[in-house]
């Protein structure tokens, strides 16, 4: 049997700067983390917004970007063909606030990411993002707060949690304090728990 050593392909959903994204792009530049001899890329950057700092990053990184139209992406497999075209084998979410529709679900089982800014269960669910969830869980008089990784299934910030991480908050917290130290934690973390989801998911399903 031929070895496959075709690139392993992902393209990462997003809504706004990206700097997660320039992380995990930075992360895999160069072919530097291999699955069984195969290179892992950033092939392909979604977006559902016109403007979106993101597409400068994925400008700035030569990568290929796509604009979504929330009609298409929610009826019709427009979209699913041009992954298919384009090889894609995962999907990261990296601040991507659209729900993801039942049919790309099911064109990728357990091969979509996504990357919450709280410890979920708790502080998640539509209208959970940014600043809300920070001031959500500052109010609550909670003693920490941190990311999650999950799987995305139908329901917002509702799929089985891949890796967790926390941090402290100071008696003098603030959103915008606390979302400092959460966009550490994403930095620190997403980037090397993507590459730890695709080796399991390859050793399992090459």
């Amino acid at each position: 049997m031929i070895k496959d050593l075709s690139p392993v392909r992902i393209a990462i959903f997003a809504s706004g700067k990206g700097s997660n994204a320039r992380e995990i792009i930075h992360f895999f530049q160069n072919g530097r983390h291999r699955v069984d001899g195969r290179k892992i890329e950033i092939a392909l950057i979604v977006c559902n917004k016109a403007g979106a700092g993101v597409l400068n990053v994925a400008e700035e990184s030569g990568i290929p970007w796509m604009l979504l139209e929330k009609e298409k992406f929610y009826n019709g497999t427009q979209y699913l063909e041009e992954l298919s075209k384009r090889d894609i084998s995962f999907i990261v979410l990296a601040g991507f606030l659209w729900k993801i529709p039942p049919g790309l679900i099911a064109a990728f089982p357990d091969r979509i990411l996504n990357i919450h800014p709280a410890l979920l269960p708790a502080f998640g669910g539509k209208g959970m993002y940014g600043n809300a969830v920070h001031e959500a869980v500052i109010a609550s008089g909670a003693k920490q707060s941190g990311i999650t990784i999950h799987y995305v299934d139908e329901q917002y910030d509702h799929g089985r949690i891949f890796f967790q991480a926390s941090v402290h908050l100071s008696p003098e917290e603030t959103p915008e304090s606390l979302a400092e130290k959460i966009h550490t934690l994403e930095h620190q973390h997403f980037p090397a728990q993507i590459f730890r989801w695709v080796e399991c998911k390859l050793s399992l399903n090459p």
